[in-house]
């Protein structure tokens, strides 16, 4: 039995607590519904991020073999590219979840790092295919990230969505009952006292 004295303001109140609770399920039902649909959506997009490394890997291997074979030692050329420190992470909200978006600059290697008539074409198609790596490869971990993001917040969500189904609210429609029937029993009691005290003065 609820711990609360069945009074209307009780009532009252309780209706509004019942209110707000299926109002907060609602709206923890469609931010859940929104954080999985984005998160589906990333994780289409990793499978084809994966995909598309796995094949320009190959192809960048294939070449840098390709110039290997021609060149011998590759790697003194390879000294001479500059590292890379384009690398920017900014972030965005969905339903409040902070994801991160990672920036690269995209332009491929540029070969005048390494001269062109030290190397061959087969060098400078692996410098430009690594480099394409480089850019899958952010956009790969900016994905990873953000799913693993969304999924804490969709099992964070969820849980308190089923608090709210489970405990909350059925806690308020069983106080809800009890004042109900509390006052309505005390209405007819009232009534009846009424009925037998009008009864008594008639009599009189």
């Amino acid at each position: 039995m609820p711990q609360v004295f069945p009074t209307k303001a009780n009532l009252m109140s309780t209706k509004k607590s019942l209110e707000l609770a299926r109002l907060g399920y609602d709206l923890m039902d469609r931010k859940r519904n929104i954080l999985v649909h984005e998160m589906m959506g990333l994780i289409d997009e990793a499978k084809s991020v994966q995909e598309s490394i796995g094949t320009v890997y190959e192809k960048a291997f294939a070449a840098l073999r390709k110039a290997s074979l021609t060149l011998g030692d590759c790697s003194r050329f390879a000294e001479a590219i500059p590292v890379s420190d384009d690398l920017g992470i900014d972030y965005r909200s969905v339903m409040g979840v902070e994801i991160p978006t990672v920036e690269v600059d995209e332009q491929l290697t540029d070969v005048s790092s390494f001269g062109f008539f030290q190397t061959n074409s087969d060098f400078d198609e692996a410098c430009a295919l690594f480099s394409k790596v480089k850019i899958l490869t952010a956009r790969l971990a900016e994905i990873e990230n953000s799913v693993c993001r969304l999924a804490d917040a969709v099992k964070k969500t969820q849980k308190r969505s089923n608090a709210l189904s489970n405990i909350m609210i059925p806690r308020f429609e069983v106080t809800v009952k009890y004042i109900t029937d509390a006052l309505e029993e005390k209405e007819r009691e009232d009534f009846s006292r009424l009925k037998i005290t009008k009864k008594n003065k008639d009599n009189q």
